[in-house]
Order: C-alpha cells, then structure tokens, then sequence
C-alpha cells in the first residue's frame, strides 16, 4: 500500500493518469520534479560524502558533480521569508551579542562558501545567539519553533571550530575504528538522515567526514562499513548509538568535543534512558575541559530543564526564540469541521480545491495511512505513504519520491516524519488531530511545522470532529497566539485579549532555575535589548 515509483509498478502511468482528469498535478510534477530523481539503489546513509585526500592541504579542490548533488536544489531563503515577530530571550553568564552577518562570526572561510552555496541569507534568530555562544566554548540549550534553523545553529560553529584542526587531532584519517568529534542523538531515523544531509554540505571541501547510523540498514554491518571510512561526525537514533559504543574497537568517544541532543524534548521517553544517559556520559568519557554539550528542542519541559541542569555546565546559555512550543506566525491554520466517517473524501476533495502544491498529511494509525494511501491512489492522485511498519527501503524511497516531487502527496504518521525538513512543504493536512494523550497540541505543533520553515510562509488544514473536544482549547489558544482566524463552531472558547493560559509549565524555568532572578545574567527572563533589535530588524 506504499506507492510511489519504488512502491507502483508504474510510476508513468501514476503520473500521467489514465482519464487525465488529474492534469494539474501531472503538470505541477512535470515543473518540480528534480532532475535526476531516478530511485537510488543505494541506502540513503551511504550517499556521498567528500573524501579527503592528504594532498588537497587544508582546503580541497571543488567536486562539481558532488557540488550540484549537494547545493543544486537549495532556495534562496529571501524569497520567502514571512514577517516574524519574534521575541528572543537569553539566560546565561553575560550578555551575549548576536551576529547580524554569518561573515561577522569568525567562521572559517571554506563553510562560509558552503553557506553561500546553501543560499542562507542573514541568520535566523535562533542561529545569531547559538552560533556565538558555542564558538565561545558555552554549553547551550535552544528552544526555538520547528523549522526556525535549530540544525544550522549547532552545526556552523563546531564545523567552523574543527575545520582545518582535523589532521591537529590525528582522528580523521586513521581508517578502521571511528573516532567522531561531533556526536548527534535524534529520535527518528529520517531526521537523522535529513542532519546527514545538511552535513554533507557544510562539510564539504573541508577535512570533516560525517556518518549516519540508524536502524533497518542491512542491521549494523553497514553503518561499520561507513564509520570505518573516517568519521568526525556522528549522527544517529538512541539504539544503533548504544549499539555502536558498546563496540569499544568500532567506536571509541574519548575524542567528542561537541555533544547535541536534537528534538530533546522526544528522547525523555524512559524507554531510551539507558541510551541518553551512556551518551551523555561519553561511553568511554572524553574527560576535555573543552567538552561542549549542546540541547535543542521546540518545547522545554521540566524533564528537560532538569537534564540541563544535570549535565551542562553551570555558565550555559539558554536561548528562547518565542514561548517554547509556539507555532509559527507565517502559517495559515485552518481548521474545518468533518465528520470521522468522511475524512478521506473531504482530503480528496480539499486537494481539489487549493493550489498544487508537495503536501504532507498526518494520521494517528498505520492502518489509516495504509486505507487513505489506497482512496487517493485510487482516485488517480500521486500520492505515496510512510510509517512504522514498513521496512528501511520502503522508508527512504517513499521520502525520495516525495523529496524530489514525484510523488508530491505523502501521507505519514507523526512519529514517522519528526524533524523533516523538505523543502517547499506548502501544505500540512491534519486528516487526524493528534490524541491529547499522545502529544496533544505540543504535537499539532510539530506537525504543522513541517511547512513555513526557514520563514517561508504555509499552510495547515486540521479536520476536526467530536473526538477532538479534548484538544479544543488548546488549539483555540494556538490559533489567538498566531493571529489566525477561530472557527465559529469553537468561538466560545476564545479567551479573552491577553490571557492565554497554555498550561504548558515553561512560563516557570527562569523562576525554579534561578529563583532569585539576578544571578545569572539574563536570569530574571527580560528580553534581551539586543534580542529585540534584532527581531524588529528582521520584520
């Protein structure tokens, strides 16, 4: 029930449709799909990376064959940056000064080409905070929107850090065990992939080899077979993680400078507590004074809080771009009232009716995605699916389709698609609302997220039922804070101008960490001066 060219007999005749009744999509295909979007016959995990020779000296001659794999389809961030009115606060030892300019921050010269390559205009709020702070050697804990550029922010400091210092360390080149200098936890596998291949390009011309490793690749041989190459930066899920340092002559941690826990927020599961804490521990320890330890997440709870406290340093930062679990200002959310039992019609009929666009559509069960999949596919729509259950290879060649615009329809459960970063999302359909017992609207958030990235604007349709009263409230709050429009069917839930009470425990984190207010710089929670120029600046 997974379609798509790696999941249809035909991908041609899903395109082009027998009755051409569906010409408008066949046609936004034929003008979005990349070039060169054949099916991989590889693992995603092992796509290529810049291998390094030890005549290249400290900068590399440019690969171009790699250099349109890797930079070919970025977009011009200016293009489509939406009004963001932003507040940023920071908590730390002393006023921290954000860069307006990447070229303001000291980066090394070779990733700010690779910058200039991925069409990053001026920094995102969260990244002129973050990016400063780590190149001063701070511990940091980000809290920031989803799509608000968390993965830059951590990874264009320690890059710049360690570029050109690689050989100095005598880790990257020696073949056989991986000795990584950046190490990176997330919760999924396709975030991980999606880290790797940010990392591909900030790395490239550089020293630095990064490595993904994650479950479902041909189980642990293959993520050996790659980390065995070189590897100075590691990401990977919880299990494979654990798996990998337990193999004390395959991976060895004693050389980790930089620790980032990504989507922090996720991995407070108790199900993966041995894994977090033999990360953060180091495994065989990397005792360095220099250790940096780095936390990122769209929410903050006080489980996080108190693993902040547990393992940073005593001088970390705290920065916190809007309240922590807010949605984006720059997406549309609607929400329509549907009756359960005609949901799938209602997705039909609503991508009929709204502009072309690669559209992303969430339902709360397997067995939902599998039975849409089937009502669109039948319909003659291009659409493919991802969840749980489907095999690693399914996996990636649902998410290749869908990333390279020949599917441009994917229908995925919320765990599934945790800290994607397609580009050009222009529509998230909630087919389901999340449960409040399963997210809530912490995980509405993430979903919606999933669009208007970056600054760029969006769009998010929610059905919303009788199942969904529990959630109500909550939404409602989220759409007064976004500035979008409340149905009149939940209209009587709108609170009153200026009391929104979204019971979410994060108003309280400057109070319980530093109760007096005064003793860690920024503590008592006031925006920042400098914070606020820069947000107005960037409206």
């Amino acid at each position: 029930m997974n379609h798509g060219k790696s999941n249809h007999e035909s991908d041609s005749d899903q395109l082009n449709g027998s009755s051409g009744q569906h010409a408008g999509w066949s046609a936004f295909i034929a003008e979005h799909v990349e070039e060169g979007a054949a099916r991989n016959p590889d693992w995603l995990g092992n796509a290529q990376v810049y291998e390094w020779s030890d005549e290249y000296g400290n900068v590399a001659p440019r690969h171009p064959g790699l250099e349109e794999e890797l930079f070919g389809d970025m977009k011009p961030e200016g293009e489509y940056r939406g009004v963001l009115d932003i507040e940023v606060r920071v908590e730390g030892p002393e006023r921290l000064q954000p860069i307006r300019k990447f070229e303001d921050a000291g980066l090394h010269p070779v990733l700010l080409e690779n910058i200039a390559l991925c069409r990053y205009g001026s920094p995102m709020p969260i990244q002129s905070y973050i990016i400063p702070a780590v190149l001063t050697g701070h511990d940091v804990v980000g809290i920031s929107q989803t799509g608000s550029g968390k993965t830059a922010a951590y990874l264009v400091p320690a890059i710049s850090k360690l570029a050109g210092k690689v050989e100095l360390m005598a880790c990257s080149r020696r073949k056989g065990r991986a000795e990584p200098l950046i190490v990176i936890m997330v919760p999924t596998r396709e975030l991980a992939l999606q880290i790797f291949n940010d990392a591909r390009r900030l790395c490239y011309r550089t020293m630095m080899r990064p490595c993904v490793a994650y479950g479902g690749r041909d189980d642990t041989a293959n993520s050996i077979k790659e980390i065995s190459k070189g590897c100075d930066i590691l990401i990977g899920t919880p299990g494979k993680l654990k798996d990998l340092m337990e193999k004390p002559d395959v991976l060895t941690m004693s050389r980790v400078k930089y620790t980032v826990i990504d989507e922090a927020d996720e991995l407070l599961s108790p199900d993966w507590d041995s894994e977090f804490s033999m990360l953060m521990v180091g495994g065989d320890t990397n005792e360095d004074a220099d250790h940096v330890f780095m936390m990122f997440s769209a929410t903050f709870p006080k489980e996080a809080r108190s693993l902040a406290r547990q393992y940073m340093a005593e001088d970390h930062y705290r920065i916190r771009v809007g309240r922590p679990g807010q949605s984006h200002m720059n997406i549309r959310q609607d929400i329509i009232e549907v009756d359960h039992f005609r949901k799938n019609e209602a997705v039909y009929d609503l991508l009929e009716s709204v502009e072309r666009t690669r559209t992303l559509i969430f339902c709360n069960s397997k067995a939902t995605v599998d039975l849409l999949d089937d009502y669109l596919y039948n319909r003659g729509l291009p659409v493919t699916s991802i969840h749980g259950e489907r095999n690693q290879r399914e996996r990636e060649d649902a998410y290749t389709a869908f990333r390279t615009g020949r599917c441009p329809i994917l229908i995925a459960t919320g765990l599934s698609s945790r800290g994607w970063d397609v580009s050009n999302i222009g529509h998230v359909i909630n087919r389901d609302l999340p449960d409040t017992q399963y997210g809530g609207i912490t995980e509405y958030v993430h979903r919606i997220g999933r669009t208007g990235r970056m600054g760029h604007t969006g769009l998010a349709t929610s059905f919303f039922g009788d199942r969904d009263e529990g959630l109500a409230q909550d939404l409602v709050n989220c759409l007064v804070e976004c500035n979008c429009p409340v149905p009149e069917f939940l209209s009587h839930l709108t609170p009153q101008e200026g009391q929104i009470d979204f019971g979410d425990n994060s108003d309280d984190e400057a109070d319980e960490d530093h109760p007096s207010g005064d003793d860690n710089g920024n503590a008592d929670g006031d925006v920042d001066e400098a914070a606020d120029e820069l947000a107005r600046s960037r409206l």
